[in-house]
């Protein structure tokens, strides 16, 4: 389960960075958040709306602007070529209880189909399961 997570996160640069689209509907982002699955933390470094590094975490005072968590399992549904309702949307996983946004909202919510449309590009990599 967690082979398919790092290797979804590994293939995330590469997936935004390609889509000149999707880099360019964030091209005023510039932070970097955390994304957790399960004990796994891996922080998100965007600088224009492209992925400029993932680090694995957990690291002590690290920042970070807003954190997005779920279990392995809830972002494997996510990542489902067709999620079933409530698997479909950060915010209907958080609404079923299976995922957590927490921190500073604002730039996440200034940037929001650019962050849900980041967090759903492993759908387009073909998933065993």
């Amino acid at each position: 389960m967690h082979s398919m997570i790092n290797s979804s996160i590994e293939q995330l640069p590469e997936l935004v960075n390609s889509d000149c689209q999707l880099v360019w509907r964030g091209r005023f982002f510039e932070k970097t958040f955390l994304f957790q699955a399960d004990d796994s933390a891996y922080y998100v470094t965007i600088y224009q709306g492209r992925i400029e590094a993932i680090a694995l975490g957990p690291v002590l005072l690290r920042p970070w602007c807003f954190a997005i968590s779920a279990s392995a399992q809830a972002w494997r549904k996510h990542w489902e070529m067709y999620p079933q309702p409530g698997w479909h949307d950060i915010f209907a996983m958080t609404k079923i209880g299976e995922a957590r946004i927490e921190g500073e909202l604002q730039p996440l919510m200034a940037n929001l189909r650019y962050i849900k449309e980041v967090l759903a590009k492993p759908r387009t990599l073909k998933v065993e399961g």
